[in-house]
């Protein structure tokens, strides 16, 4: 297997559509997907936390994964999300994800149960040892209960040439920096790719990769404006649209989970898309829909 692709720069985590009675949309999906790419994203994200799948069976985690991969048709890099509290089910999904064309897959970590690290550790190594895909890890303490420390992602890494980055969905800088600092110091080319919009700055000055935030979905050339000013060195860009960005997090308080915000944010946006959501989730009120509005305007994404 090859592993010589690097993940970097803005790649959405993909909100998946759905009808008002809870089936795959895929025209609304395929709307999404296209605007994203034309925007100019360096890839895309499917069936992260945004995306559902935890409200998902595997039967229709692979139906969405099939119609993304097809629908991207190699534009851009796709990742397909395939944790699962379900060792057997990753497996399946990452061989799924091979077979259907697939450029890497995301693995978030067993949640529910807490794990001694032995087990986490042989979770991974599972996983890692059958993937045909490289393979990220998926940090995301505040919803699964465990986190992926430094210490434990380079003993994986070291083990492990298919894993071969990390989606950081963390509120603390100083665990994005010791990931960096001690797994990129083993293997540079390890992708440390931050999930809060708050965060991506000082990711990149760290010698981070990029980002996979939900805003992404209907603002995404902030974050990419932002990625290529830093490369250009235009660090008065830079500055302008990090004042921008990282306001927007706070539509992340509007609900829980923030899956109808980034929906509605979609449609508020101008891409008419359904907004539904599957249950336990809801609709977003009325009056939160208008403060969403307003934190739109606020920061002028438009």
């Amino acid at each position: 297997m090859s592993t010589s692709k690097k993940f970097e720069g803005v790649i959405p985590p993909v909100s998946t559509i759905f009808k008002e009675n809870g089936t795959f949309d895929a025209e609304g999906m395929g709307k999404l997907i296209h605007n994203l790419i034309t925007r100019g994203v360096d890839g895309l994200f499917f069936l992260g936390t945004g995306g559902e799948f935890s409200q998902l069976t595997v039967e229709e985690r692979k139906l969405v994964a099939e119609y993304a991969v097809k629908e991207v048709n190699g534009r851009v890099p796709v990742l397909i999300g395939t944790g699962s509290t379900s060792t057997r089910d990753v497996l399946e999904l990452n061989e799924h994800a091979k077979r259907i064309g697939a450029d890497g897959v995301v693995v978030i970590n067993p949640f529910y149960m807490k794990l001694s690290e032995e087990n986490l550790y042989q979770h991974y190594s599972r996983i890692a040892k059958a993937a045909e895909l490289p393979v990220l890890l998926y940090n995301f303490p505040a919803l699964t209960g465990q986190d992926l420390s430094a210490e434990f992602i380079l003993k994986l890494v070291k083990e492990h040439d298919s894993i071969v980055g990390i989606k950081e969905t963390v509120d603390n800088i100083n665990h994005i920096r010791e990931v960096i600092q001690t797994v990129k110091g083993y293997k540079p080319d390890f992708s440390v790719l931050c999930g809060f919009e708050d965060l991506f700055l000082n990711t990149l000055c760290l010698g981070g990769d990029g980002i996979i935030a939900a805003t992404g979905n209907f603002a995404p050339e902030l974050s990419i404006d932002l990625y290529r000013s830093f490369r250009n060195e235009d660090y008065t860009r830079v500055l302008e649209l990090n004042e921008q960005l990282t306001y927007l997090p706070v539509i992340y308080k509007l609900d829980s989970p923030f899956i109808n915000v980034i929906k509605e944010a979609i449609a508020e946006c101008g891409l008419e898309i359904s907004t539904a959501v599957l249950p336990p989730s809801g609709k977003l009120s009325a009056d939160k829909k208008k403060q969403l509005k307003k934190i739109l305007a606020d920061v002028k994404v438009r």
